[in-house]
């Protein structure tokens, strides 16, 4: 950087570009398994993180759009910021969502009943009978219509 530029940046109040580098820099989140614990609690684990750096660097966003939008005074910078305001309030909100699933998730087994309420034979209907007579242990019954009279059933409207 030549002289000049320093002295203009120092007149307007500008940081030098080496300052700005020097900023803490924190690398994205590094995916861990551990092995002991489930598939389950190792999404949970990495998803939360994953939300937690996404909240920190959204609020880092809306700090120096705001500090633009106070500067420029343009409404639609105001727009921009109250957009990311409320992108990390939706994040915040999806991060509640994740530890209410693995709640659910972490219950379902206590509160699923040991009765089976549908049961499903996949076969052919000759499998079934045999099945069924084997249960029953008795003869089977011929269920067939009685030869009757029907005329005794008819009844003259006319």
């Amino acid at each position: 950087m030549s002289k000049l530029e320093e002295k203009v940046n120092e007149i307007l109040g500008i940081e030098k570009p080496e300052e700005k580098q020097n900023k803490e820099f924190k690398p994205p989140v590094a995916r861990v398994e551990e092995k002991a614990k489930d598939d389950i609690d190792n999404d949970h684990k990495n998803s939360r993180e994953y939300y937690y750096n996404l909240i920190d660097q959204g609020q880092e966003a809306i700090a120096g759009i705001l500090e633009v939008a106070k500067e420029g005074q343009h409404p639609r910078a105001y727009e921009v910021a109250l957009a990311g305001i409320k992108n990390v309030a939706d994040t915040v909100d999806k991060l509640q969502d994740l530890n209410k699933k693995l709640q659910n998730l972490k219950e379902l087994p206590k509160s699923a009943t040991p009765n089976i309420k549908n049961a499903l034979f996949v076969g052919s209907t000759a499998e079934l009978q045999k099945m069924l007579k084997k249960d029953e242990n008795t003869e089977s019954k011929n269920i067939t219509p009685e030869e009757t009279d029907i005329s005794d059933k008819w009844v003259n409207i006319y």
